[in-house]
């Protein structure tokens, strides 16, 4: 029986496990954070980074699994497939263009634009919407100071600023989520799960496993999860952040079904069509 024990640890594969610091992604970890998901063969280690960051990891493959855009997805479809649990959609709702003074969404072309990064989804989308304008990239929780001290035009807000805009006397001009799904009639795919194409596949089956576990746990478990994701939820109020979690923790998030999928390839073949991204890319889902 001695023999058989460090053995049968050995074998245990670990899963690096990187996702962003926000209260979504901590209620939909938290079951594999804290243990309540295990698994014999393989055991995950928690990174925690800023989604922008993560894109670039993901170039290299850094991470055996990771939170990535689903505009990043064409960068590094070589190295990992996107799990079928795991995705962030705005479903009729998005991130958000946000102003100090009310303007009509035509008169964004031109405008200075602060936004989280050039490889998130929302960048993406609002160069679909509208492909002119001065772009100033920087850190998330930076854009919405930014907006209020005039520094730039507009913000791109994404996370829970998309709840919090209106403290700082800020007015929404566009709604991308509400603006997708008004046009094509799907929901707008933003933020997804990739597990690297490199591990076996007992491991990626059983990884596919646990994500979906944690995350329906999260759900039926919903205010010790709360709770647990209020650590990460940068002093937001507990209702907030329920809804905000409430937002992009859904059945969605659980299985990505059919139109999330199908979102994501037009979403990507606008982008290349636009002349966004540089090649074209199935989306492949890992179940």
């Amino acid at each position: 029986m001695s023999t058989s024990t460090p053995a049968r640890e050995a074998s245990v594969r670990e899963i690096v496990c990187a996702h962003s610091p926000d209260s979504d992604d901590a209620f939909m970890f938290y079951a594999l954070a804290t243990r309540k998901v295990r698994s014999q063969i393989a055991n995950f280690r928690h990174v925690l980074s800023d989604i922008q960051t993560l894109n670039q990891k993901a170039l290299a493959g850094e991470y055996e699994l990771t939170a990535i855009s689903y505009h990043a997805y064409p960068y590094v479809a070589d190295k990992y497939q996107i799990m079928a649990s795991g995705s962030s959609v705005g479903d009729g709702y998005g991130p958000i263009l946000a102003s100090v003074r009310p303007m009509p969404a035509s008169e964004i072309k031109g405008k200075r634009i602060a936004v989280p990064g050039r490889m998130t989804t929302s960048y993406l989308a609002l160069k679909l919407f509208e492909p002119d304008f001065e772009e100033v990239v920087m850190p998330f929780d930076q854009i919405l100071d930014a907006v209020a001290s005039k520094t730039v035009d507009l913000g791109l807000v994404i996370h829970e600023g998309q709840l919090t805009y209106g403290d700082l006397g800020l007015t929404s001009v566009l709604d991308l989520g509400r603006w997708w799904r008004g046009k094509y009639d799907l929901p707008l795919p933003l933020g997804a799960n990739g597990l690297r194409r490199d591990l076996p596949g007992d491991v990626k089956a059983e990884c596919v496993r646990m994500m979906r576990e944690s995350i329906q746990h999260a759900l039926d478990h919903r205010d010790e999860a709360l709770n647990y994701a209020m650590q990460f939820a940068r002093d937001m109020d507990p209702a907030l952040a329920d809804k905000f979690v409430g937002m992009y923790v859904n059945h969605h998030t659980v299985d990505c079904g059919e139109d999330v999928p199908k979102a994501a390839q037009l979403l990507l073949h606008m982008g290349y069509e636009a002349g966004l991204i540089p090649h074209k890319v199935e989306i492949d889902i890992l179940r």
